[in-house]
């Protein structure tokens, strides 16, 4: 066997590299900032509310990274391609920014469908395009992450846009590691289970749906950000570097069966 192999422990810092999170406001777009951080990497974070945000680079800060903050509505596509332009290439995205709204297909109104697809599948892909580009000009490589869910793999009642979404995302990853692997641009999804975030809490607080999802996440509890932010921080990472076009499922065993 060779002397060399395994004498190198992974290595998951972030060094010099950086990262451009969405929706880093809140949730996990904002404990994936501080995770980046805490591993080295320089942060920009980018969400619709300045106030929000520069809270949040100020929370980066204190970990003694370096952070800015770029109000952006995602959904601006020009906007947000001028503005990355504009800006040094990035060598990790997470594409976190995403939304929901739930409804039994019969009753989904258009506005309810146009909002979630734009914003979790048109904005995160032309989001991902504007940064890998930046990648691929810098000639360095870099990493993806698209924050999908476990309603990627399955599907769930009264979430039939979603789960579109979600599907579409999976997808979309997969082709677009195709596409940028003669880059050395990596792009996995993380695909967790229903989370303790903003987003999710206005769903929780029903006691019925909170036990339906008891009944189904395996390890009994609801996830919590931390979570999630190992796999992030991981597909950052050079301890990854074989690794592309893949999805990490943290879902506590939704979808085993």
């Amino acid at each position: 066997m060779d002397a060399k192999v395994g004498a190198v422990a992974p290595d998951f810092r972030l060094d010099g590299k950086r990262a451009l999170v969405t929706g880093a406001g809140r949730g996990i777009g904002l404990a994936s900032a501080l995770a980046l951080a805490r591993y080295g990497a320089d942060v920009t974070l980018l969400a619709r509310s300045a106030d929000e945000i520069d809270a949040a680079a100020a929370q980066v800060r204190d970990l003694g990274a370096a952070a800015d903050a770029l109000p952006l509505d995602l959904r601006d596509i020009d906007g947000l391609t001028a503005a990355l332009a504009a800006r040094p290439a990035y060598d990790i995205l997470v594409n976190s920014a995403g939304m929901n709204r739930t409804a039994p297909f019969l009753d989904v109104p258009q506005k309810d469908y146009d909002d979630i697809m734009g914003l979790n599948v048109r904005a995160l892909y032309f989001t991902a395009q504007a940064v890998a580009r930046g990648m691929a000009a810098a000639g360095r490589g870099g990493s993806i992450i698209n924050l999908s869910s476990q309603m990627g793999h399955v599907g769930g009642p009264t979430r039939t846009v979603y789960c579109t979404s979600k599907w579409a995302v999976e997808g979309m990853t997969r082709a677009m590691a195709l596409d940028l692997a003669p880059y050395s641009i990596r792009v996995n999804t993380v695909c967790p289970t229903f989370i303790e975030t903003p987003m999710a809490s206005a769903f929780l607080k029903d006691e019925t749906f909170k036990a339906q999802v008891l009944s189904k996440i395996k390890l009994g509890r609801i996830g919590q950000v931390d979570d999630v932010t190992g796999a992030i921080v991981f597909l950052a990472s050079g301890a990854s570097a074989l690794m592309t076009g893949a999805s990490l499922l943290i879902d506590g065993g939704w979808t085993a069966d």
